[in-house]
């Protein structure tokens, strides 16, 4: 085939005009992604087109971008050894059929906002897509841990994949050395294979080596109650009124310590940000999680990693930027040696207090200045780089998280406003959805119920995907709580309640501990039956049988 055909996707030929069918044997079929028909860097002075002679080794000045196949991966590499490097574009011809919708990912994430829409070529597709049309349905995307920010565009009869190598808001300097930006792959659906089964095989393959969760995980949490406002004493009437309903003695809940444990650096504002050591209405975490775990419960912490006292010496912080220049709230630069140490000896100490679970958030805020929500136009304000300017965000990312992960050692960890494509195989568990509430239902609907939808997908494939807590309150509709415990619960994802007290009748007990035994044991993964057209699924497979929520 000639690799410079129109790519189209429709039907029955789809398989044929997407891949490359290989000669040997030896090789997967059916199973490498076309070479592009464009190359493009981005530099300090703007775009420039490369050049190439047989479409795997392009060039611009001394810039080299080559790409290779690697068995099913097409493996892109780029050398830039004097010009700043924001990022690099393959572009494909490719023809989008109008009946066609598509469904993209979240930079970290999710916002409510997730959902398949026909394809518009300035929409960004973080990390991946999946394209269905009628009886079709294809994926392309980039495996996990990959050393840049990727993101797909569809529409205008191209495609085209960024690789984005900024440091900071700026490109990076990589000097001699050749970055391995991203390993790119695709699928198609199998005869009789419905579109969420090929999604789910497709993020097996983005990411072959996931970290899981040996049991799988439920429990409770004091964040939509207590909002902060915690204490001692709160954290132990929470686990004790709760613990009780937890009958399965061989995987027990956990009980997680929000925010608002750590110790005041200014108490006046409010802002409590050495994570080192607890503040007067704790005092004793190591006994706090001692106690958790005497009430029958394990225990867990919340923690904001790259957050530092404000006398921390400058050099140590990470630029000042718009939504990280709050003089109270300074931000570790993750490119210092000296403060990935600092962070991994917090994560050390949780674990010598007892903690048998970290959920670590903020990251993502901390190192752009931005929310996932917030990044259409970018991923931070441009023109400022970190300490080492010689790694990509992605590669700063990961070496944070593997920093991490390596402190943790056999702990649980939960990434929370993490990039999720850097997460995956990473940590055992990932918060896929911006806040639910303990305040109003809307929020838990559009938050809770979209990225559950959308990222079941992933579910024991990157992680354990968890959708967020049951704000079960005074506040919230307990005919709407019911249900979304309900789903948490049978659809095998991690179920956490944060349970008011004020809240919790003989109905309510009775559910959060049929729910809990639920949870405790492995369930059938919950498919969401109407993703392709409702943006908040309500009819769902659970256990083999059909499921219908009532939303509104």
């Amino acid at each position: 085939m000639n690799r410079k055909h129109f790519l189209y996707l429709g039907g029955t030929s789809l398989a044929g005009l997407l891949f490359v069918k290989q000669v040997n044997a030896l090789t997967a079929v059916h199973q490498l992604v076309h070479l592009p028909q464009k190359v493009f860097v981005k530099l300090d002075d703007g775009i420039h087109e490369l050049k190439s002679s047989d479409k795997q080794t392009w060039t611009y000045k001394d810039i080299t971008v080559k790409l290779q196949y690697n068995h099913a991966d097409l493996s892109a590499s780029v050398h830039s050894p004097t010009m700043a490097l924001h990022n690099v574009q393959l572009q494909w011809n490719y023809a989008t059929p109008s009946t066609s919708i598509v469904l993209g990912d979240h930079w970290e994430r999710t916002y409510g906002d997730v959902h398949f829409q026909p394809a518009l070529f300035n929409r960004k597709l973080p990390w991946y897509f999946v394209q269905h049309n009628g009886a079709a349905t294809t994926c392309f995307g980039v495996k996990t841990a990959c050393n840049s920010i990727c993101y797909w565009q569809l529409g205008d009869g191209k495609m085209q994949l960024t690789m984005d190598t900024t440091n900071g808001g700026s490109g990076v300097k990589l000097g001699d050395r050749i970055l391995h930006a991203a390993d790119i792959i695709a699928t198609k659906n199998k005869p009789d294979e419905n579109t969420f089964a090929t999604a789910r095989h497709f993020c097996g393959m983005m990411c072959p080596d996931p970290r899981l969760p040996k049991e799988p995980v439920y429990g409770i949490n004091d964040w939509y109650f207590a909002y902060g406002n915690s204490s001692y004493d709160l954290i132990i009437q929470h686990t004790t009124l709760l613990a009780g309903l937890a009958n399965d003695t061989n995987n027990k809940p956990f009980s997680v310590v929000d925010d608002g444990w750590s110790a005041y650096t200014n108490k006046e504002k409010n802002y409590r940000n050495d994570y080192s050591q607890p503040n007067d209405k704790f005092k004793d975490m190591h006994k706090l999680a001692g106690d958790i775990n005497q009430l029958g419960m394990r225990a867990g912490l919340w923690t904001r990693p790259l957050s530092t006292k404000p006398d921390t010496y400058k050099k140590l912080l990470a630029p000042t930027i718009p939504g990280r220049d709050d003089v109270n709230l300074p931000t570790l630069d993750p490119t210092i040696d000296e403060n990935l140490d600092y962070i991994k000896s917090n994560i050390t100490l949780y674990k010598q207090w007892g903690y048998d679970l970290v959920k670590h958030d903020f990251s993502s805020y901390d190192i752009f200045g931005r929310w996932g929500a917030t990044m259409a136009d970018g991923l931070t304000v441009p023109g400022w780089q970190f300490n080492d300017n010689t790694k990509t965000n992605a590669e700063v990312i990961l070496d944070l998280y593997r920093s991490i992960r390596e402190a943790a050692g056999d702990m649980y960890l939960i990434g929370c406003n993490t990039m999720s494509h850097l997460s995956a195989g990473m940590f055992e568990m990932n918060r896929i959805g911006d806040d639910t509430s303990g305040n109003e239902w809307a929020r838990t609907r559009k938050m809770g119920v979209n990225t559950l939808g959308f990222r079941m997908v992933q579910h024991n494939k990157f992680y354990a995907v968890d959708g967020d807590c049951v704000g079960l309150t005074t506040k919230v509709p307990w005919d709407k709580n019911k249900q979304w415990m309900s789903l948490l619960a049978e659809s095998s994802a991690p179920l956490f309640i944060s349970a008011q007290p004020d809240a919790l009748g003989a109905e309510q007990k009775q559910h959060i501990k049929h729910c809990f035994a639920l949870a405790a044991k492995p369930q059938p993964i919950g498919e969401p039956l109407d993703w392709l057209t409702n943006q908040w699924p309500q009819k769902w497979k659970l256990d083999g049988k059909v499921k219908v929520f009532d939303w509104s």
